[in-house]
């Protein structure tokens, strides 16, 4: 009788039988993503505003940013053993924002049991510490209880730190040096083979970045570093490829601009004698079609502006 019982796979694949199937998208040999929604987190996409990918090579699998909610977190941990035949090795939080790391629970057994293990670094994980009470009940307002149900926080329980390997089969998946521009620590990997990098949410294109945890200037320099790689490939708050050779990915170009746009249209009102709280006095019409501009656009301009006046009073203004 003993062969008549089913493997822990098994019945993960059967309890897939009425469940949404992910709809993975390839990127590169052994590269899926789950593109999310170009939006602000609504009812309507369930919070998932995020890319969600899975690394996969020798039937080991990493999950990078496993989404907003437990919910979203067992569809990607079925589909990784039902689609995909592969064990979860790694759950990686690439930064402490809700819609990428509140699907860590999903995995909770994997890791009590010693199958997988949930990374990130030490800034996130002192971030989620610190904000995702507050996340996960704002999560629940916008994007609706039904979509949130069952999720809880779970904590990483691996630190990385830059010069560190997430070994995937034979994708070897290196952690460079972190960057602290979107959120206080946001983490960077790199595969060289593929020239695909996870660049936290350093990234945006179609949605106004987020600058409440970030840095104009260090958001600028973290570009920099991505720009070095000369990557084909980006997967942040979006999913973006190059399109010609030599050429690097739409999203690192249209996000310097935004940056760069805001940064100088600060400084110009800091010259004019506006006051920080007139922030329509750094209006960016370019940009007023991307989601999130009503929500977000002014902040970044309060925010960028306690940055940058150190920076307009050294020009001797």
């Amino acid at each position: 009788m003993a062969g008549c019982v089913a493997s822990p796979a098994q019945t993960d694949c059967r309890a897939q039988a009425g469940v949404e199937p992910v709809p993975w998208e390839p990127l590169a040999p052994g590269v899926w993503v789950w593109p999310g929604a170009v939006a602000e987190v609504g009812v309507g996409n369930r919070g998932h505003v995020a890319p969600t990918t899975v690394v996969l090579d020798g039937g080991e699998a990493a999950v990078i940013d496993p989404g907003p909610s437990l919910l979203h977190g067992l569809r990607v941990r079925r589909s990784v053993v039902c689609r995909f035949q592969a064990r979860v090795r790694w759950v990686v939080n690439t930064h402490a924002h809700a819609e990428n790391v509140l699907a860590n629970g999903a995995f909770d057994e994997l890791v009590r049991g010693g199958q997988a293990a949930i990374v990130s670094t030490s800034a996130t994980l002192a971030a989620m510490r610190e904000r995702c009470s507050n996340c996960l009940a704002s999560l629940k307002r916008k994007a609706g209880e039904a979509a949130m149900a069952g999720t809880n926080i779970r904590w990483p329980d691996r630190v990385l730190n830059s010069g560190d390997v997430l070994q995937v089969g034979r994708l070897a998946l290196q952690v460079m040096p972190i960057e602290q521009g979107h959120t206080e620590g946001d983490l960077v990997l790199w595969n060289a083979r593929l020239r695909i990098v996870w660049a936290g949410g350093l990234a945006y294109m179609g949605r106004i970045p987020e600058l409440s945890q970030g840095s104009v200037e260090g958001w600028l320099l973290a570009l920099n570093h991505l720009d070095q790689l000369k990557p084909l490939h980006v997967v942040s708050a979006v999913v973006s490829s190059s399109q010609e050779r030599g050429s690097l990915p739409e999203a690192l170009i249209e996000t310097r601009a935004y940056l760069t746009a805001l940064r100088q249209g600060v400084l110009q009102a800091m010259d004019e004698g506006h006051q920080p709280q007139e922030a329509g006095q750094v209006p960016m019409p370019a940009y007023a079609h991307w989601a999130g501009y009503a929500e977000r656009h002014a902040f970044n301009v309060q925010r960028a502006w306690r940055e940058l006046e150190p920076v307009w009073m050294d020009r001797g203004n």
